[in-house]
């Protein structure tokens, strides 16, 4: 039974729920609802993602802007190096791609920063479709735009979609079987690759970045398909078994016509509650703010000042490479947790510190010979932070009771987000000091 479908039965059948529960669907009806959400979740987690990723893997072309004849917005897919600073060595834009990284991320942070304040009473369905809105709003206004301006402002709706999206999604996945997680993750990750991908692969095709972004406007379509079509009714979970599905009982979330309804437990939590739920998180939240951190200070610091000369490469595809290779990483790592479960996710960031420092030492000295060694950093660098991901929530899921599950994951994800945008305002300084360099 679909979502709508299955919220709006069981919302007609809430009174006998009380005094006469429900009997147990039969296995085939539990395995297909099982698939259905597995599905659902890892769509979910593609589409959600999917515009955020673009917009970086369109920093350096956004910053590249150029106004075509005819009054029409245009940027070279395969644009002639031309550097704003000709003593530098690093063929520098004027403004660091960090400055699009923070019109991506800035927004994500500060609704992540008043979810766990409020955003639980909203109803589920209204949040999914502001989400799809945003993302297909971001592409459309980059797409036509004139300017470096008018692109960031379309960079700060897929901030808000993407940030919304996740917080609410990742509360969902406490409504549903433990597993949805991996599902989850893997498809955020599935956004990195696919996304990097399909920008890479459209623009080196020959189709303009703003053909390019415009094909991409099913993906929010697709989100809206999976969230209201796909994803069963809560109540239809197997309650036992290895899904550990969880046992108390459980509104309606995806109903738009019962906005009186509240999504979880996490909504009734006393503030005392929040703080010593925050509080015990901590171990894993600092782990994944310097995972997150490091990884972006790489990817929107250094990623534009790795550039070969000595390659048949351009620096916009060296770039879009670089992006490309990050989230193929993202993505295997994000899909690994039924092969391999790290609960010690400060190795992961103390791995991450050690590739930042090792990269941002090649920057400065020029001792790497070769751009394919740092292809395989870039690989290693997604394995590390996709691999942080997935076990911080799957953890989180594991070690946090029902009743404040919803709370800790709406709490939780602003780790990555945190970490993006230190990272995001010290490389803008950090771009500036060294495109100065002769």
């Amino acid at each position: 039974m679909g979502g709508c479908a299955g919220s709006r039965q069981r919302l007609s059948d809430s009174e006998g729920e009380e005094t006469d529960p429900a009997p147990r669907p039969p296995l085939q009806d539990r395995q297909g609802a099982h698939w259905k959400n597995a599905v659902g979740f890892w769509l979910l987690g593609l589409c959600n993602n999917f515009s955020y990723v673009v917009m970086l893997s369109a920093a350096h072309d956004i910053l590249s802007h150029q106004r075509a004849p005819g009054n029409q917005s245009h940027v070279d897919p395969d644009p002639t190096p031309t550097p704003h600073n000709s003593t530098s060595r690093f063929d520098c834009n004027s403004v660091s791609t960090a400055a699009v990284l923070l019109a991506d991320i800035l927004p994500t942070l500060i609704i992540k920063l008043l979810a766990p304040l409020g955003l639980h009473l909203l109803p589920y369905s209204p949040r999914v479709l502001t989400s799809g809105i945003c993302a297909a709003g971001s592409f459309i206004l980059v797409a036509f735009s004139h300017s470096v301006a008018t692109s960031l402002c379309g960079v700060v709706l897929a901030s808000i979609s993407s940030g919304l999206g996740e917080v609410t999604f990742l509360s969902l996945t406490s409504f549903y079987p433990r597993t949805v997680i991996s599902w989850w993750s893997s498809g955020t990750g599935g956004a990195g690759l696919l996304g990097a991908l399909s920008y890479l692969g459209l623009t080196q095709a020959g189709l303009s970045p703003q053909h390019t972004l415009l094909s991409m406007l099913g993906i929010p379509a697709l989100m809206l398909a999976s969230y209201f079509l796909l994803l069963t009714s809560p109540g239809s979970q197997d309650p036992g078994g290895e899904e550990e599905a969880e046992t108390a009982a459980r509104q309606p979330l995806i109903n738009s016509e019962a906005p009186e309804l509240k999504p979880g437990s996490g909504s009734h939590l006393s503030l005392q509650e929040r703080w010593t739920v925050f509080k015990g998180l901590l171990h894993y939240i600092v782990p994944l703010v310097l995972v997150y951190f490091a990884e972006y200070f790489i990817n929107q610091g250094l990623f534009e000042l790795l550039f070969f000369r000595n390659t048949f490469l351009s620096h916009a595809q060296q770039y879009r490479w670089y992006q490309m290779l990050y989230q193929a990483g993202v993505f295997a790592s994000r899909s690994s947790l039924r092969c391999c479960h790290i609960h010690h996710t400060w190795a992961l960031a103390l791995l991450q510190c050690l590739n930042l420092a090792f990269l941002l030492a090649d920057v400065w000295l020029s001792f790497l010979p070769s751009i394919y060694l740092v292809f395989l950093i870039i690989l290693y660098e997604g394995l590390l932070g996709g691999a942080a991901y997935v076990n911080t929530f799957h953890n989180i899921a594991l070690e946090t009771s029902d009743e404040h599950r919803e709370f800790a994951m709406a709490t939780a994800c602003i780790s990555d987000t945190l970490g993006i945008s230190l990272s995001g305002l010290l490389a803008l300084p950090l771009h500036d000091f060294l495109c100065r360099l002769s």
